[in-house]
């Protein structure tokens, strides 16, 4: 059985030592290269409609594509201070109800505090800007390594859709925000041990399970937050593309993890957990509080403490853990990753509905951002 040590590099989850010295060294460069070796490929069964309910999706996927140059409106003027103070005062106001006295934080004001929103929202946005790269590099290979023509036709449209929010992260962040930031270490670990495996089902568990299913979280506690209008309306057509490629992943995967042995599933479970640590570490944004000149130690120690800061993380595994159960992975085996789950504090989302139930809620009105009635 691999301990924590082997899987996360450190014995204790919660070491705020050991995840505080996981650094981005790569910072000034435009290009970062990941070696891997996988097999490419080719089916000569062209048969579409094998597996019917990816067909279904492929289906819907072709009549759910929107343009992220026309059917935004970009023209929207956007007062980034003016939307972190709303967001601050949706949140329960600037700096929360601790007591700060003692702490850096004891003689921030109003101006350090909306500094910080702002850094905090460039951070946010460009970390969503990183992922969905790695979601565009991971479902090409997706297309390649599958062996299913009715796979490689959705991994396809989600190619496109990936490049589509790069395009419109990417766009958002030039032209709303005030800065970008680089991507996170912990972020930039999980998208290389994603890259770097050979085995086509870890490309979907990792990124269409894990990455893509806390995206989806994420996306839709921020457009719940927000009053900014275009880019609650940017989530929303993000959100309709991210629930399909999730529920693409469950469906992908479901009859095959069926048929895997004890010890193979147990890979999965242990590669299930450390996707799940990278990306909780992901999001202590512990480059926001370097760039504000706050003891990074001191900063996160405090944030954590936070009843509101522990409930966002928590409920960014509100798609993972119920698409994990109904993976079977949850409890396969001995429930090793039931127990894993729950040192992380995350198992109250277990029963909750998965992404494939969900799907429906999340796709686009007939009509809605150029989109044709679909005939799924």
């Amino acid at each position: 059985m691999a301990s924590n040590g082997h899987l996360i590099g450190r014995e204790d989850v919660n070491d705020l030592e050991a995840i505080l010295a996981v650094t981005n060294t790569d910072v000034d460069s435009l290009v970062s290269h990941v070696r891997s070796n996988y097999d490419t490929i080719f089916t000569w069964d062209y048969e579409k409609g094998s597996r019917p309910k990816l067909s279904r999706l492929y289906e819907k996927a072709k009549t759910s594509m929107w343009n992220g140059e026309t059917d935004l409106p970009w023209a929207t003027e956007v007062d980034q201070e003016a939307v972190v103070v709303a967001n601050a005062i949706a949140a329960g106001g600037m700096g929360g109800a601790m007591d700060l006295s003692g702490t850096p934080f004891a003689s921030w004001g109003e101006k350090e505090w909306l500094e910080f929103g702002v850094q905090s929202q460039n951070w946010t946005m460009s970390q969503f800007l990183h992922g969905e790269q790695g979601a565009m590099l991971c479902t090409a290979r997706i297309v390649e390594s599958v062996p299913w023509i009715d796979a490689k036709y959705y991994a396809a449209t989600q190619v496109m859709d990936e490049a589509r929010h790069v395009e419109v992260f990417s766009k958002y962040i030039d032209t709303k925000l005030s800065g970008h930031y680089p991507v996170n270490a912990h972020l930039k670990m999980l998208l290389d041990d994603i890259i770097q495996d050979s085995r086509w089902d870890m490309t979907y568990l990792g990124m269409q399970i894990m990455v893509e299913g806390l995206a989806l979280a994420a996306f839709g506690f921020i457009h719940q937050l927000t009053t900014e209008p275009l880019l609650k309306q940017l989530l929303r057509y993000v959100m309709s593309d991210e629930a399909r490629h999730v529920a693409f992943g469950v469906l992908s995967l479901q009859d095959y993890y069926a048929e895997l042995g004890q010890a193979e599933i147990r890979e999965r479970q242990e590669f299930a957990f450390e996707a799940a640590v990278r990306m909780r570490d992901r999001f202590m944004q512990q480059e926001v509080w370097e760039r504000m000149g706050v003891d990074v130690h001191a900063a996160i120690s405090l944030v954590q403490q936070s009843p509101d800061r522990a409930l966002f993380q928590q409920m960014l595994f509100s798609k993972i853990v119920p698409n994990c159960r109904k993976l079977g992975l949850l409890d396969a085996g001995d429930g090793w990753l039931r127990q894993k789950f729950g040192e992380l504090g995350v198992l109250a989302f277990e029963h909750m509905p998965d992404t494939g139930e969900e799907l429906e809620m999340f796709q686009l009105a007939a009509g809605e951002a150029g989109t044709e009635p679909s005939a799924a």
